[in-house]
């Protein structure tokens, strides 16, 4: 019982916005790394590349890639060319 309470209360105190990724997102990111290593001087949009890896092209989904294509950016992975557009940083 304690241990569902602690839980439980952990699980509360997560800031929104800051829940840890679930393995399908680790997956994802990997999709999206491979992607830009198969295509290393080309940018992509978030769409097209929704597109490339025959990922679904719904607004919502396309929106989460582009989260997913930031933190990418600030992590130095990938660089902008230009606005809305990602590429490998070489």
């Amino acid at each position: 019982m304690r241990k569902a309470v602690i839980g439980l209360f952990v699980t509360a105190c997560v800031p929104p916005g800051t829940e840890p990724e679930t393995p399908e997102a680790n997956t994802v990111y990997q999709a999206i790394v491979k992607a830009f290593n198969q295509h290393p001087d080309q940018a992509f949009r978030a769409r097209e590349l929704h597109e490339l890896l025959g990922m679904p092209t719904g607004e919502a989904t396309v929106n989460i890639t582009r989260s997913r294509l930031g933190r990418l950016t600030r992590q130095g992975f990938l660089t902008q060319p230009g606005r809305g557009r990602y590429q490998k940083r070489t």
